[in-house]
């Protein structure tokens, strides 16, 4: 007997394909039981509606990136390390999920409070990510900071200020995505004061 969990899968795995080719305005529980090979009445037995699935999708997502982030930090020692695989991580991990990442900012802004504490939610995971690579680096000698949380909030919201540019409308591909992450890590660890 297949369990729960594997059909909350493979409806969600199915669903994402399906919004990522024709939207969340377009999609409908239709397509995505077809996409799964199932009747309706299954994606019903699991999800109330396409808003929840959707909902599970991004937060499914946003999971696995999470975690990918968190297992690369833990393999490296060096707090410098940690912080270049954080940011280049989570880029590249938005990247992924430009589709779904598009379809939040655009069409389910209707949904704006879902997104609104799910936008809440991840900032405040990230900043505690952050934080804690800063406070590994302050008291291992490395950064110099007066407040880590403060420094936190700034390189957070410094890299969410560079999801549209990079994300959204880029188009050279991942060399120049490269190009534009070392040169925010070079700032992030230099500064742009002369020395």
């Amino acid at each position: 007997m297949i369990k729960k969990e594997e059909i909350q899968s493979k409806i969600l795995q199915a669903a994402q394909e399906v919004f990522t080719k024709y939207g969340y305005g377009k999609t409908t529980m239709d397509d995505i039981a077809k996409a799964m090979g199932k009747g309706k009445s299954t994606i019903y037995y699991y999800f109330t509606s396409k808003e929840d699935i959707f909902k599970a999708v991004v937060e499914k997502e946003f999971l696995l990136m999470k975690t990918t982030i968190l297992t690369e930090i833990a393999a490296k020692e060096d707090p410098r390390e940690q912080l270049k695989i954080y940011v280049v991580e989570r880029m590249h991990g938005l990247k992924r999920l430009k589709d779904l990442y598009h379809i939040l900012r655009t069409e389910f802004i209707a949904h704006h409070e879902f997104v609104e504490q799910f936008r809440q939610q991840t900032d405040q995971e990230e900043i505690n990510i952050v934080t804690g690579i800063l406070n590994t680096g302050v008291e291992r000698n490395i950064f110099y900071l007066e407040d880590t949380f403060l420094t936190s909030i700034a390189i957070v919201t410094a890299l969410k200020g560079m999801e549209i540019p990079l994300l959204i409308t880029e188009t050279d591909g991942d060399s120049l995505l490269e190009q534009r992450l070392d040169r925010l890590l070079d700032v992030l660890f230099f500064g742009i004061i002369k020395r």
